[in-house]
């Protein structure tokens, strides 16, 4: 694709003469009133450069407004909007617009400060577009330059241009300039700026400030409770998540988007509520939504954590528009559940298909050999990803590779790989060491292991734990306690042990040690009474 910088280094051909344009009136008629898909464009497109059609002001603009739209071609509207000699106001904000949503939204910038050199000065239908792509781009620091600039000029109090500023910032994470605009805001409950500093809030984890505002709203759109109800399952609290959908359904009757259902369907696979996936399902499949790739990876992803192999292969086998991530969703979910050899199977149906099997796909495969303790087959596929597929390993292979050759007591060899490692390895890789030394009670290395953990995450308590079971397990008592002495001097703490059950449709959370669970005196009881046996 063209740079959009520099735009007018292409010597654009010369004007064609007015017979030319009247010999061309089918083709500009065609444009006009019967080009709506990219396919019909691509049959007029080569005529309409050939013909200099792209110098007829209606044919120029009817062309850019296509190709800009999102059923359009971001590369031709830019190649379109290169060959203008003088593109007027409407062109500039109509290609800065497309590239401020597309992937590559750094190029709206770009173009806006070439546009501040030509003969046509932005207005205030310029600015949201380039406000949203340093959004996009999460640079509110670099985007406050041009909020400076129109603060100067005194556009400020346009509502589009200041609910974008907020956008910008809060999508940055600029949470106190985000805050500072909004309490700005020009309209008491405009819904755009709450909206944008709802899912700031969640982004940067502050989610019970997103709730406060959400809860001050005198109106809720769809994108409100989306934005909410995201947040929650991002910050791990997926009970609320699916409560705040039940109280969107049943109080507001606000429709859900393909959006709310992948959030619902994240925190069911979270919480292995399978009930609760099961009914988001059929909800899913009773409305008619589209079953797109995102969706589809979503179902699958929750029966696959919720333990339900045959219903995540069933609804894959089901749907012929299954994208790359659903294959790796599967492989990853047999993997997970024992079912490596069907893992294999599939792996082995993806190199048929398609798609070509990516570095997710490999990690999906390495989990099944650690599963598997098949350290050759772990070694093969591993070749296979670096000469076949030219992928080069992350950290996250390495570390399955570690993971494989621990499980099946390699241990010497899984140093080895770490310290021959091209990439720099973190706490995780050593910590599968540090495992892997506990379990063989490999006590020399396991020290080696806890102590490069100590050094790349000295706030992880899981270092120490696992050092003081390896001493324990090996009868070092006073090595053991040391190490958990240890611990708390460097004001470490090990995150509680959490899990889930769902009975009756209903999900109980329960923490190691707690006793906030409304039920839990019957439960303790229960334990203790030593006429109680599970076989009952």
């Amino acid at each position: 694709m063209l740079t959009p910088c520099s735009l007018f280094s292409q010597s654009p051909p010369p004007p064609p003469s007015i017979s030319k344009f009247i010999s061309d009136q089918p083709c500009l008629t065609m444009l006009q009133n019967h080009c709506t898909t990219l396919k019909h464009f691509h049959m007029i497109y080569p005529h309409i450069i050939k013909t200099g059609l792209t110098h007829n002001p209606i044919a120029s603009t009817r062309v850019l407004t296509f190709c800009a739209s999102p059923s359009g071609n971001i590369n031709y509207a830019y190649k379109l909007f290169a060959r203008m000699p003088n593109p007027n106001l409407y062109s500039w904000n109509t290609i800065i617009r497309a590239f401020s949503r597309s992937s590559t939204p750094q190029f709206a910038i770009s173009l806006f400060v070439d546009m501040l050199y030509s003969q046509i000065q932005p207005q205030h239908l310029t600015y949201p577009s380039v406000f949203k792509a340093y959004a996009q781009l999460s640079a509110g620091d670099y985007g406050s330059q041009l909020h400076g600039m129109v603060v100067k000029l005194g556009l400020q109090r346009d509502q589009f241009i200041h609910n974008t500023i907020i956008y910008m910032y809060a999508n940055s994470g600029l949470l106190s300039e985000a805050k500072r605009v909004f309490d700005e805001k020009l309209e008491l409950g405009d819904v755009v700026a709450f909206n944008s500093m709802i899912m700031g809030f969640a982004k940067c984890g502050e989610i019970d400030e997103a709730r406060k505002l959400f809860d001050e709203m005198f109106t809720r759109t769809s994108v409100t409770w989306n934005s909410m109800i995201s947040g929650y399952v991002r910050n791990g609290k997926l009970m609320e998540a699916l409560e705040l959908f039940h109280k969107m359904q049943l109080e507001e009757r606000v429709e859900p988007s393909e959006f709310t259902m992948v959030s619902l369907l994240n925190a069911c696979a979270h919480l292995g509520a399978l009930q609760h996936g099961k009914w988001v399902h059929d909800y899913i499949k009773r409305n008619d939504f589209e079953l797109n790739v995102i969706v589809l990876t979503a179902i699958i992803d929750m029966y696959c954590k919720c333990g339900s192999v045959e219903n995540a292969i069933q609804v894959f086998d089901t749907y012929p528009g299954r994208g790359l991530s659903c294959w790796n969703s599967i492989i990853i979910g047999l993997a997970m559940n024992g079912h490596e050899r069907e893992a294999f199977e599939f792996f082995s149906e993806l190199e048929l298909s398609k798609f070509k099997p990516d570095s997710v796909s490999f990690i999906g495969v390495l989990t099944a050999c650690k599963h598997l303790g098949a350290v050759d087959k772990a070694k093969d596929y591993f070749a296979l990803m670096m000469n076949e597929y030219k992928i080069e390993p992350s950290i996250k292979h390495y570390t399955c590779m570690v993971e494989v050759l621990g499980q099946a007591a390699f241990l010497e060899e899984a140093e080895e790989l770490i310290q021959g490692m091209p990439i720099k390895p973190d706490a995780i890789i050593w910590g599968s060491l540090l495992s892997s030394c506990r379990k063989h009670g490999n006590v020399q290395r396991a020290k080696r292991a806890a102590q490069r953990v100590y050094e790349l995450n000295p706030s992880d308590a899981s270092g120490y734990v696992l050092m003081s079971n390896v001493y324990a397990a090996s009868n070092k008592f006073e090595e053991a306690v040391e190490q958990r002495v240890l611990m708390k001097e460097n004001l470490t703490e090990k995150e509680p042990g959490c899990s889930s059950i769902e009975l009756y449709g209903e999900v109980h959370e329960f923490l190691a040690g707690g006793r906030l669970h409304p039920k839990t005196q019957e439960i303790y009881h229960l334990l203790n009474d030593s006429s109680f046996s599970l076989q009952d």
